[in-house]
């Protein structure tokens, strides 16, 4: 009853423990989501593909310009205009007839071409009435919209299967120091055991020796541990846009079997980001060869002018003020078969693009099976690595007590040490190296577990 009790309350100590570590690792994947420089420039990608799609529909509507005009001008070319010429006779005539001076004499004329103290102010408004290349262009812009959000989400995929890989290399690490330290003490008390033995006349020198090059070398291995540690912490404060030096929080992390079952069992790639991506450029592809082909199509546009034009900066609505319009009408004829030659490369492309697409469904048809395969060798190691262990330990506890009783050699107790030291290893690199197996096969399946 008693073992049952202990049982019960060693599982409720832990489950705290899970929770936290579940918590402490959503906090900095969430870090990273938010904060990931190259998951920001990402952003910007698809904000800037937003404004090209509006600028694309801006198109459609009318646009209004104002446009002024202003002239001086002296010399060029001008025109003689004999006014005076013609009419002088004809007004002294009349003069002469009306007794009066009512009809003065008048200069001939000379006219320059080139107008002189001229303004034209006018506002110029533009419309498309028939341009297929802009339905095309919104249409395009709408698809490069949503290959910026996939490749948005593909990142941010990666991103998170980085950030819980660095993690779980960052506990790796950690648990390797652990496992060292408590072997530290083993041949550290090894060490004391053989240098007392020695003083008193009942150990051998090459003993001490022994017991001395077991210290550096798990001293070596600490130093390593701890590098790897420190590397890995940097790598996950770098990806989720920390000072390196920040402290990372260690938690034991557990394996849910029935979400790793879960995972092997399913196959469905079709909705993977990448291949959304792929299919949505040829959707591409296939609008510029549609495009391509309504060359023939003429593009009438049309314009309104509503403006005022006078010398000396006059304005009078009924001489100065005027409406101009017209109509543009485009029809190609002739262009060197060069439209022929933008339809073959839009084939081209098309083909080209199809192609890849087989190629990627092949490749994540065979990562799948390759993370499936990591996930069934990472759970045999892990399960050997958990009987070695249990075994390695036993035998360390007995070897460890032949040692001291005098029944089992230095030799034995240091080998039994090594077993038990290697088996604390490769169990925590195997459990970790599982939890890893299992994030790159989430990718492989785009599903966020944290």
């Amino acid at each position: 009853m008693s073992q049952k009790l202990i049982l019960t309350s060693i599982f409720f100590t832990l489950l705290p423990l899970t929770v936290i570590s579940q918590n402490v690792l959503e906090k900095y994947v969430n870090e990273g989501i938010e904060n990931n420089l190259s998951l920001q420039e990402k952003n910007i990608s698809l904000e800037q593909s937003l404004l090209a799609l509006e600028t694309a529909k801006s198109y459609f509507l009318p646009a209004v310009d104002f446009g002024f005009t202003y002239n001086l001008s002296k010399g060029g070319r001008s025109i003689q205009l004999p006014i005076g010429d013609l009419l002088n006779d004809v007004y002294s005539t009349l003069n002469d007839l009306t007794s009066s001076d009512r009809f003065p004499l008048v200069e001939n004329v000379s006219q320059q071409f080139l107008p002189n103290n001229f303004y034209d102010a006018r506002f110029r408004i533009t419309l498309p009435v028939v341009n297929p290349d802009l339905h095309f262009q919104k249409e395009i812009r709408e698809q490069q919209v949503i290959v910026s959000e996939l490749d948005l989400e593909i990142y941010r995929a990666t991103l998170i299967e980085d950030i819980k890989t660095a993690y779980y290399n960052y506990c790796t690490a950690f648990k390797a120091i652990e496992v060292l330290e408590s072997s530290a003490e083993l041949v550290q008390r090894n060490l004391k055991d053989n240098q007392s033995l020695l003083e008193n006349g009942k150990g051998l020198p090459a003993s001490v020796l022994r017991a001395e090059s077991e210290v550096e070398n798990i001293r070596a291995l600490m130093i390593e541990a701890e590098n790897r540690k420190l590397n890995a912490s940097y790598y996950l404060n770098f990806l989720i846009n920390k000072p390196l030096d920040s402290e990372v929080i260690y938690e034991s992390q557990d394996i849910d079997q029935a979400h790793l079952q879960a995972l092997l069992i399913e196959d469905n790639l079709d909705t993977r980001p990448e291949l959304l991506q792929v299919s949505t450029l040829q959707q591409i592809r296939e609008t510029s060869l549609l495009q391509s082909k309504r060359y023939w199509v003429p593009r009438i546009n049309t314009f309104a002018d509503l403006g005022s034009q006078e010398f000396n900066f006059e304005f009078s609505t009924q001489n100065s003020a005027y409406a101009f319009f017209g109509l543009n009408l485009n029809f190609p004829i002739f262009h060197g078969g060069r439209n022929q030659q933008h339809i073959r490369l839009s084939e081209l492309n098309l083909v080209a693009s199809n192609l890849q697409k087989n190629q990627l469904e092949n490749k994540l048809s065979m990562d799948l099976k390759m993370a499936k395969n990591a996930v069934i060798s990472s759970q045999a190691a892990l399960k050997s690595s958990e009987k070695k262990l249990t075994s390695s330990e036993a035998y360390l506890r007995l070897v460890d007590r032949g040692f001291r009783e005098g029944a089992n050699s230095l030799i034995e107790f240091i080998d039994a040490r090594n077993q038990y030291t290697q088996a604390s290893l490769q169990q925590t690199i195997n459990t970790y190296s599982l939890l890893i197996s299992q994030t790159k096969l989430e990718r492989q399946l785009t599903i966020d577990n944290y």
